[in-house]
């Protein structure tokens, strides 16, 4: 994948204050990540954790000289789930917010900031986390034959809106019955801890 070059000088101060809002906002709709802040993947201190993990991307983007690959990117971010939410992120999410990240990077550098204007003024309804939190409801308290129904579901609704990010879905306003005819209703307050694997 092609590479943000950095254009061998350092950033500007304005360009990465607007970098490190863009880093936020799109942290602020990936839902793997807020899940794992939620839910506490990271123990007590997931929320810092996931902070830190925004400001070390936007250091990198800052502080190291150009080019910057996608690769570089990719790894860094699963050695950091891995480090400090113990979980492996195997929804393509990673790659997307790199891809994603990359791009609001080259667009600082060229003092564009339209990917992050357009970040700030999309209201995500609901909360991130609310409709992979029901399909995460969906998948636990079924049957281990059907394991592989929420995968596919997953896969299914990526399938139906491939313009839109994961993490950009908006939360339907009531719970609605599935196929079989069984309403999810969410859990209230933090949701079941995380026992099973």
């Amino acid at each position: 994948m092609a590479a943000s070059n950095g254009g061998g000088g350092p950033i500007s101060a304005e360009a990465a204050a607007a970098l490190g809002e863009g880093i936020r906002l799109v942290f602020g709709r990936w839902t793997a990540l807020q899940m794992a802040v939620e839910n506490q993947w990271g123990g007590r201190d997931s929320r810092a954790k996931a902070d830190q993990f925004g400001e070390s991307i936007h250091s990198w983007f800052c502080r190291s000289r150009g080019p910057h690959y996608f690769e570089d990117l990719v790894d860094m971010m699963y050695d950091t789930i891995s480090d400090s939410f113990n979980a492996d992120f195997e929804d393509n999410s990673v790659e997307e917010v790199a891809e994603q990240l990359l791009i609001i990077h080259e667009e600082c550098l060229q003092s564009n900031y339209s990917s992050i204007e357009k970040l700030r003024n999309s209201h995500v309804q609901g909360n991130a986390v609310s409709q992979s939190r029901q399909i995460a409801a969906d998948d636990d308290d079924s049957d281990s034959s059907d394991d592989d129904d929420g995968a596919s579901m997953m896969e299914d609704e990526a399938a139906a809106a491939p313009e839109e990010m994961a993490v950009d879905r908006p939360r339907p306003s009531r719970p609605a019955p599935d196929a079989d005819g069984w309403t999810v209703v969410p859990p209230r307050h933090g949701g079941r801890s995380r026992g099973r694997n």
